[in-house]
């Protein structure tokens, strides 16, 4: 019953972010009100479904401390800036047809959500007590959240500097990763399965889908490729010769084999 009212609080989620990109004419809200809606997801499903020991408490305070990082960020990007270019070239694709197949594509976005709370809910309802596993996963996931914040700090401090303007961000993380905001945030949902897995709880190993998932949507569909084109679009050869240079996704120097 909980999965289900979650799906449905979701959905309407969503539905409420069609309703604000459309008033707005920003389709950045999208994200912001994703976020959120995700995070209070997996609150729900740590405080409400369960015995809110321990453990639920603990899944708790991380998700709603990924969604407050995450959220607060997109929210004043969103608020300062112009709209998300992905969403930008969708408007320009989809033409008059724009807003109708946004509220389908919203939806869609509303079911990647539900799959990635269901991972918080497992790791929620894992039955072991807390143990090494566990401060495993608390690591990652603070290694996750401390490093995204960094990539994103970087990212803005760059844009903000006048003298940067039409120049491809180099500075920092970015020196060694062209999306390390997204390999962090990645890295985040690997620490789901650590705390939901356990010999007590064999369900447990579903939460692998969480980093699956998100791997795929931020590497293969609506992450690196649109915002990749983007870049290419409005930063030319300056930002070929970035990728030449720099992974795309693992923050790690590209050594040459040459």
């Amino acid at each position: 019953m909980i999965v289900l009212a979650v799906t449905a609080g979701l959905s309407l989620a969503m539905m409420l972010a069609w309703v604000a990109q459309r008033r707005t004419g920003n389709a950045g809200w999208v994200d912001v009100i994703w976020t959120f809606a995700l995070g209070a997801a997996g609150v729900v499903y740590a405080l409400v479904a369960g015995a809110a020991g321990p453990r639920d408490w603990l899944v708790a305070a991380l998700a709603a401390l990924w969604a407050l990082r995450l959220g607060i960020y997109i929210l004043r990007r969103t608020r300062h800036g112009a709209e998300d270019a992905r969403y930008a070239k969708l408007r320009a694709e989809w033409g008059d047809a724009f807003q109708r197949r946004m509220f389908g594509f919203l939806q869609i976005q509303a079911a990647v959500a539900a799959v990635l709370a269901l991972a918080i809910g497992l790791a929620a309802r894992n039955p072991a007590p807390l143990g090494l596993r566990d401060a495993a996963g608390v690591a990652v996931f603070l290694i996750a959240i401390l490093g995204g914040n960094a990539a994103d700090e970087q990212l803005l401090r760059f844009r903000r500097d006048p003298a940067n303007r039409g120049q491809v961000c180099a500075v920092g993380l970015w020196r060694w990763s062209r999306h390390p905001n997204y390999f962090f945030e990645f890295l985040a949902w690997c620490a789901w399965p650590l705390l939901a897995i356990s010999a007590a709880h064999p369900l447990g190993a579903l939460a692998l889908v969480a980093p699956a998932v998100m791997y795929g949507v931020l590497v293969h569909v609506s992450g690196i490729p649109p915002l990749e084109e983007a870049m290419l679009r409005s930063r030319g050869d300056a930002y070929r010769a970035y990728q030449a240079r720099t992974r795309p996704f693992l923050p790690l120097p590209k050594w040459s084999h040459k």
